[in-house]
């Protein structure tokens, strides 16, 4: 017997708390920032000398550099931090919605020693299901769920954080 998908993932606190309890939980942070210039507040307070931190908004070129489709991938090496807009996030894992064309280097995402994704409040989802709904009708080359910092662990129960991505994830929620 199939699970009931209308009652699967549901839960009785709204979207943004179950997306941030969730995130959180998975050793992501959350905060909640008005609009761009809450998210340009949050880049002055974390900037440090000679750290890189690369977008690809143009709203955020006065503090970071811009990355566009022709940046060589090889050049990210030393990103301190990525700044990507997420198309939506959804609630019941914690995970954002990423193409090609938000990244404009596919590399972007997990090069860098920390990310930090920007998504509407407006533009959390419920479930995996509503979120392969939403981009059943896309066209892209790629793109990519994310959950949470990179982290694997041994057998021996020792985990790294970074292993294959960012050690962090910074979810910026807009409005």
């Amino acid at each position: 017997m199939l699970p009931d998908i209308a009652l699967s993932g549901k839960s009785d606190a709204p979207l943004v708390d179950q997306f941030k309890a969730v995130l959180t939980s998975i050793g992501g942070e959350v905060m909640e920032i008005k609009n761009i210039e809450g998210v340009k507040s949050f880049l002055q307070s974390d900037a440090k000398a000679g750290q890189r931190i690369v977008t690809t908004l143009e709203s955020l070129t006065s503090l970071a550099e811009l990355i566009s489709e022709d940046t060589a991938p090889h050049s990210l090496e030393n990103v301190y931090r990525s700044i990507l807009q997420a198309q939506f996030g959804v609630a019941e894992n914690g995970a954002l919605w990423l193409t090609e064309s938000e990244m404009k280097v596919r590399a972007l995402p997990f090069i860098g020693e920390h990310l930090t994704l920007l998504v509407n409040r407006i533009d959390i989802v419920p479930t995996m299901h509503e979120a392969y709904e939403k981009i059943s009708s896309q066209v892209y080359d790629f793109g990519t769920f994310l959950a949470g910092p990179s982290k694997t662990a041994d057998i021996e129960q020792s985990l790294v954080l970074g292993a294959h991505g960012s050690k962090s994830l910074t979810v910026l929620l807009l409005g």
